[in-house]
């Protein structure tokens, strides 16, 4: 989007784009219609970072139009909770965009992994799509992460055998579901942000995750932010604005 501006303003000062010309183009760069959507193209001018497709609720043809209109501007482009043969759809389009089946994520234009420090830990195997989501996430804004799974209370040693990881990190998505309780070890442990992330993995009486939601929200370990149940995307979105915001107290 900066470059997109950049060039119509260089246009209308060389005198290569009339005025009714680049008001049209303006137009269409803060937001474009397309009638069942509005794409939020100046999002990444705003934010740094553009905007994102939640594929649930969207028709095929309205997932593959956003796409298209998307894949035009800069940066990359991402889509969350894609069912198989959407992804198949949209890759058939686009074919150099990247599939991760686990995150049931296809994403375009990933950039080269930039700035270490994002740790995704999960607390079992049934986490793996939510921690997934947000690892891809995460990397789709420039971020390089690792990956620390099936590290549940269940068998600590396993968690605390890898203090390493957990001491390196400048910021943690923790992934739990159960009774919720890896996030509040984990922020007992380290110095940096820990965002958790509640999922739905659990027996009867985890109510869909919420019994995990509100073990995390009322955790004794100081400093510990809560996401959505499930909400593997916002956490990732939350750990890449975190690193953006280190990364820039760094150079002043």
């Amino acid at each position: 989007m900066d470059r997109a501006l950049r060039n119509l303003l260089e246009g209308v000062k060389k005198g290569d784009l009339s005025l009714d010309e680049s008001v049209r183009r303006l137009r269409d760069l803060a937001f474009e219609d397309l009638g069942y959507a509005n794409v939020d193209h100046h999002r990444r001018l705003r934010r740094g970072f553009p905007e994102v497709v939640f594929a649930p609720g969207k028709t095929l043809p309205q997932i593959q139009g956003i796409v298209a209109r998307l894949i035009e501007g800069e940066g990359p482009v991402l889509v969350t909770r894609v069912e198989p043969d959407v992804a198949a759809a949209l890759l058939a389009a686009h074919a150099s965009g990247q599939h991760n089946a686990t995150a049931r994520t296809v994403a375009w234009r990933v950039p080269e992994p930039r700035t270490p420090g994002v740790l995704v830990v999960s607390a079992g195997t049934s986490d793996l799509p939510v921690a997934e989501e947000a690892v891809v996430t995460a990397e789709a804004f420039g971020n390089q992460v690792e990956r620390l799974y099936d590290v549940g209370v269940a068998g600590i040693h396993r968690l605390l055998g890898r203090g390493d990881a957990l001491r390196r990190a400048r910021v943690l998505v923790v992934v739990a579901g159960m009774d919720g309780a890896l996030p509040s070890v984990v922020g007992g442990l380290v110095d940096a942000p820990v965002i958790a992330v509640p999922t739905s993995t659990g027996y009867g009486a985890s109510f869909g995750g919420v019994s995990a939601l509100l073990a995390m929200l009322n955790s004794c370990s100081s400093g510990v932010t809560v996401v959505n149940i499930d909400n593997g995307f916002g956490a990732g979105y939350a750990a890449a604005v975190t690193m953006r915001a280190i990364a820039r107290e760094a150079e002043t």
